[in-house]
C-alpha cells in the first residue's frame, strides 16, 4: 500500500521553463553568482555539460550557472516547423531563460550549434551579453562542405549515426524533422562576424585541435585579436572530455569579462 504523504515529501520540484513563442523551453540552474548561460549543440541536452565537469569548475568559480535545452533537444518542446528554428527566434529562447532568471546580462558559453545561437544572441540582442564564447563552430563558414557540395541532413545524420551512435540514438523518425530544422538553419551566418567583433563585449572562441573548425576559427581569432583557447580533442572530444586546464581558461575568461 502506497503511503500518499512519503510520496509528496519525496516529489521532485517542478523542473524549471520558461514559455517563449509558445514553446516551452527547459533549464537548469545552479550555483551563485553572475550569470552564465550554457548552450548545447545538435543531439546534445543541457545535462551534457555536467558530467565533463564545466558546471562544477563554473559553480566553484563564483557563478550562478544555467544550462539550456535547446528547442528540438531534452525537454524543450520538439515540434516540426521549421519556421521555429531560425537563428533570430532560437536566441530568442536563450534572452527569454535570462530574464526568466530576473538578469540583464548573462556570460554566454554556446558549442557547436549552441555557438551558432549565441552568435544569434550577439547579432539580435548584444545588450543582453556580459561576454561570448564561441565554442566548436567557424562562426564565418559554418557547417564544412564536402568535395562535391553542400553537406545534407540525410550526410550527415548517418555519419553522426555512425559515429556517435549513443549520442544520436533518441531521434527517432517522430522527432527527426525537429533535428533537421536545426541543422538546415545553421546555413544562416549572415552578419555573424560583425555582430561578435562589434557587439562590445569580450570574446572568447574555443575548438579542440581535432575539429575542422579549428584552423578556421584560429585564424579569425588572430585576424581579429580574440583570444583563442586550443584545446585537446575532435570536435565531440572537446567538449566531453574536456582537460581541467579548458575548464580551467573557460573559467578564467569569465572572471576578466565580469
Amino acid at each position: 500500500m502506497t503511503d500518499r504523504g512519503a510520496a509528496k515529501t519525496t516529489r521532485k520540484p517542478p523542473m524549471p521553463h520558461v514559455i517563449h513563442r509558445g514553446q516551452r523551453i527547459h533549464y537548469t540552474v545552479e550555483g551563485d553568482g553572475p550569470l552564465v548561460v550554457l548552450q548545447h549543440g545538435l543531439f546534445m541536452t543541457s545535462e551534457d555539460w555536467r558530467e565533463p565537469g564545466f558546471i562544477d569548475a563554473l559553480t566553484a568559480a563564483g557563478f550562478r550557472v544555467a544550462c539550456i535545452d535547446s528547442l528540438g533537444h531534452g525537454l524543450s518542446d520538439k515540434p516540426h516547423d521549421p519556421a521555429l528554428y531560425v537563428q533570430e527566434q532560437r536566441a530568442g529562447d536563450i534572452v527569454a531563460v535570462i530574464d526568466d532568471l530576473g538578469e540583464q546580462r548573462a556570460h554566454l558559453i554556446g558549442y557547436s550549434m549552441g555557438a551558432w545561437m549565441s552568435v544569434g544572441v550577439a547579432k539580435h540582442h548584444p545588450g543582453r551579453l556580459a561576454s561570448l564564447t564561441v565554442g566548436g563552430w567557424d562562426l564565418v563558414g559554418g557547417v564544412p562542405r564536402m568535395p562535391g557540395g553542400k553537406l545534407t541532413f540525410d550526410m550527415f545524420m548517418a555519419f553522426a549515426r555512425s559515429v556517435a551512435p549513443a549520442l544520436t540514438a533518441w531521434v527517432t523518425p517522430e522527432l527527426e524533422p525537429g533535428v533537421r530544422a536545426c541543422f538546415d538553419n545553421l546555413a544562416d551566418l549572415d552578419g555573424a562576424a560583425d555582430a561578435v567583433l562589434n557587439g562590445g563585449f569580450p570574446v572568447l572562441l574555443w575548438d579542440g585541435q581535432g575539429d575542422p573548425y579549428h584552423a578556421p576559427s584560429q585564424a579569425f581569432a588572430a585576424a581579429n585579436g580574440l583570444p583563442f583557447l586550443s584545446t585537446p580533442g575532435d570536435h565531440i572530444g572537446a567538449v566531453t572530455q574536456p582537460t581541467p586546464e579548458v575548464l580551467a581558461g573557460i573559467a578564467g575568461f569569465l572572471k576578466s569579462a565580469d
